[in-house]
């Protein structure tokens, strides 16, 4: 009861004129920034965190989650009407979206798609919700040793169950910690990893770095591409929009498994593109018209949309809750939130309770402004697919540029946001994970202070890690992720049959 009154009294910090205006702003961009080829939810999150830092915090975490929102919707469009994904976890929405869409039912496609997104983030809502400040009270025992084991089970969580390989995502964990150390050792003062520049005294700016890896980074991969859009009609014919809607109950089971499938990866580091890719393929497996996937199915759309939503969504619980951000679009709000003033974590929940409750019942809203915005706004930004994007490229530099320099007004942020984004074109490039590498970046340095703390209190013992029941599951838990990846390798060579040594020809055993 006592969230239930939270959140209402959230209600009336998020449903005002000038936060209204920012959820229909934020969500317009974030289409925009979904509809076009080359950026992406972290991309636009990162843009905008510059224009946001004179802005008061709740009215800021509403502006970058409604864009947020919006990037994901976009993504859908373009999936649909044009078969170019604009966001990676859109990638499956295009394997039934766009036959649909080809067939001549473009309005049945996008209404599924946008009925079952709304579906999944309101149930990643309702999980914020209620298990947020339940979370954060539980997190308010933590000492150092729990919190470094806290911070050690979400780097595992990304090597056993990131998606990417296990390797490449340590060697992305080892790059942005060496990045996170930059600058003054907070526990004993010293200067390291300067290599002599006083500027990179004060650190890496987490926006220049975000700005670089998603900005320039996405920039450079996208000239390589070639994108041919070759559109379906945009027009929305809204009685059938209802109709579609309508039929959405119809598929009950799905609309639920893909939610959880989606809130357990984004709580989890999953993310939404693991999220659709697994719930998109559990549906085609046990839906009774699975050999109809790919020929423009109702559950092949919104299996993946269902559980995109609901990951992209519920990733803001473990950021929220406990400072761990759940995907990378949550690791540059987390970052956001610091650059405000506001240490995301249990203490959140009890010094800005206004913030915290603002900005979940704006998700309530936001996603309804969203889903009317893009209905309404389908026409316009399937246009915009048409721009030529040498028109669109040098927009997205100067933005970046300029978003650069005026973090510190030093040219060499601008520099390091180029090298970012080389570092970003080669991870993409090479099939190396960046959320991971956004993570360590963002508490890097926050994993460090409490791992030489608990090691200060215990006198250099390994030990406090295993002193209580709690510490000791984390920690447990943590290494079985790590060896997760192991032990599953193991268990495919096991079943993997042993090549044939019996060389008797088919003939010869006929004739014995």
């Amino acid at each position: 009861m006592d969230n239930l009154a939270e959140l209402l009294h959230g209600f009336t910090i998020a449903v005002t004129v000038p936060h209204l205006a920012l959820m229909a702003v934020g969500v317009l961009l974030g289409i925009l920034v979904g509809v076009l080829p080359g950026l992406g939810a972290p991309n636009g999150v990162s843009l905008l965190l510059p224009l946001t830092f004179g802005m008061q915090p709740v009215s800021a975490i509403i502006l970058l989650s409604s864009m947020y929102w919006g990037a994901l919707f976009g993504g859908s469009v373009t999936s649909i009407l044009f078969n170019i994904p604009g966001e990676p976890s859109s990638v499956a929405t295009t394997f039934d979206g766009y036959p649909m869409a080809r067939d001549g039912r473009p309005t049945t496609a996008l209404a599924t798609a946008f009925g079952s997104a709304a579906f999944g983030a309101l149930i990643g809502v309702i999980l914020i919700t209620f298990l947020a400040s339940w979370v954060a009270q539980v997190a308010l025992a933590f000492g150092p040793a729990e919190y470094f084991a806290v911070y050690f089970l979400a780097f595992a969580s990304f090597v056993g169950m990131g998606g990417a390989a296990p390797i490449k995502t340590v060697v992305a964990l080892a790059i942005g910690f060496a990045i996170a150390a930059i600058g003054i050792d907070t526990v004993s003062g010293s200067v390291r990893l300067t290599m002599g520049v006083d500027e990179l005294v004060k650190g890496v700016s987490f926006v220049v770095a975000v700005m670089g890896l998603f900005g320039i980074g996405e920039l450079l991969v996208a000239v390589e591409d070639e994108f041919h859009a070759r559109a379906v009609s945009s027009k929305i014919d809204w009685r059938e929009v209802f109709r579609a809607v309508g039929r959405l109950p119809q598929h009950g089971v799905a609309l639920l498994r893909s939610a959880a499938i989606g809130c357990w990866m984004g709580i989890t580091p999953g993310g939404p593109t693991a999220a659709s890719f697994m719930s998109y393929g559990i549906a085609r497996r046990f839906s009774r018209r699975g050999r109809y996937f790919g020929t423009g199915e109702v559950e092949g759309i919104i299996s993946p949309e269902t559980a995109d939503h609901a990951a992209g969504t519920s990733a803001l619980l473990p950021m929220l809750s406990l400072g761990i951000p759940g995907s990378a679009t949550a690791a540059v709000m987390m970052g956001g939130l610091m650059i405000w003033g506001l240490n995301p974590g249990p203490m959140l929940f009890v010094d800005s309770k206004d913030f915290v409750w603002g900005l979940i019942a704006s998700m309530y809203v936001g996603n309804i402004v969203a889903v009317a915005l893009v209905l309404l706004t389908v026409p316009v930004f399937a246009a915009l697919m048409r721009i030529p994007f040498v028109v669109i490229a040098p927009l997205i530099v100067i933005i970046c540029v300029v978003g650069a320099y005026s973090v510190s007004n030093s040219y060499l942020d601008v520099v390091m946001m180029l090298g970012f984004g080389i570092v970003g074109y080669l991870f993409k490039k090479l099939f190396y994970p960046l959320a991971p590498l956004v993570l360590a970046i963002v508490i890097g340095d926050k994993a460090e202070d409490a791992f030489r703390q608990s090691m200060l209190i215990s006198k250099g013992s390994l030990g406090i890690f295993f002193a209580n029941k709690l510490v000791t599951c984390l920690i447990v838990a943590g290494i079985a992720l790590l060896l997760l990846p192991l032990v599953l390798q193991l268990a495919r060579l096991w079943r993997k049959p042993a090549p044939s040594t019996d060389r008797t020809t088919a003939e010869e055993k006929v004739i014995i």
